[in-house]
């Protein structure tokens, strides 16, 4: 059966006030007309709905029964439009984010102490991962977009923006006195102990390529599991380590290793799927992690 969906409005708001005069003037609509699309609605259904009398509009039997299933019907349409507004005006909603270490660190959380303050209502999910893993978190559909480190390697769905140029620093601790203070070779720092992440991680093939371009094998003797933990090792004299300069805040009793020639700068980037639809919350974030 096919029957106009202005018609079981208009007998909702009719039988919610008991009156056509009242819901006419809820609803905006002229007296004549709702009359109408009740007594059609009625023809439709082949049974009456109201009974009429100087008190109003009561409900008969069967219109209390479609009623019933009516009200519910609005409460949910009303409830999915407030929910709508809400999220379009960044009231409410939620963005799943994938970030690496670096990207949290150098992108992710400064634009997120802006977007917290402005839009306290927009719940927030973090999954910390490699740059692999995070892609991967995209392109599965788990997370709105990726913030993460280069190098990148992405199938044809996915799409990435540049965000912001970081830097890493080649240090140790003074166990390592000979390191300091002049220029040291790639050849010349492969022969001390190293500390990095492991060939898992992006950043292991980055250094392996790095030194690679100039004849030098790239063979670290300690793994840490995340970024942050290379700078404690180093501290501890187990050698040396690339540390970004978001970590290199307290350079106490550090040794800033002057490599011939420097590390090249890396960049963090924004993944996401290729003409994805974000939602307004995931949208504005986006938009603060790139201006």
């Amino acid at each position: 059966m096919d029957i106009s969906y202005d018609y079981y409005r208009i007998f909702y708001y009719v039988a919610l006030y008991g009156s056509v005069s009242q819901a006419a003037r809820a609803l905006r609509y002229n007296q004549p007309n709702l009359t109408r699309a009740v007594k059609n609605l009625e023809g439709e259904l082949g049974c009456q709905l109201f009974s009429r009398s100087s008190r109003g509009m009561r409900l008969t039997p069967e219109g209390e029964k479609l009623y019933v299933h009516v009200r519910a019907a609005f409460v949910h349409l009303e409830a999915g439009e407030a929910e709508v507004l809400q999220s379009r005006n960044l009231e409410k909603g939620a963005v799943y984010i994938a970030a690496s270490e670096l990207g949290l660190h150098y992108a992710l959380l400064p634009a997120l102490k802006q977007y917290r303050g402005r839009y306290p209502g927009i719940r927030i999910k973090i999954s910390n991962h490699s740059t692999l893993q995070a892609i991967q978190e995209v392109a599965d559909g788990a997370a709105d977009f990726a913030v993460v480190t280069s190098p990148t390697t992405l199938s044809p769905f996915l799409e990435e923006r540049p965000v912001k140029t970081i830097h890493e620093q080649a240090v140790c601790s003074q166990a390592y006195p000979a390191l300091a203070g002049r220029k040291i070779s790639l050849a010349r720092l492969a022969a001390c102990p190293m500390v990095a992440l492991g060939p898992d991680s992006k950043s292991y093939e980055w250094y392996s390529d790095f030194f690679a371009a100039q004849g030098v094998q790239y063979c670290p003797d300690m793994e840490a599991a995340t970024a942050d933990q290379i700078l404690p090792m180093v501290r501890a004299d187990l050698g040396v380590g690339f540390v970004a300069d978001c970590f290199l805040q307290n350079t106490e009793n550090l040794i800033r290793v002057d490599l011939d020639p420097p590390l090249p700068a890396r960049e963090i980037r924004l993944v996401k799927r290729r003409g994805q639809s974000l939602s307004a919350a995931a949208r504005e974030l986006e938009r603060l992690i790139l201006a």
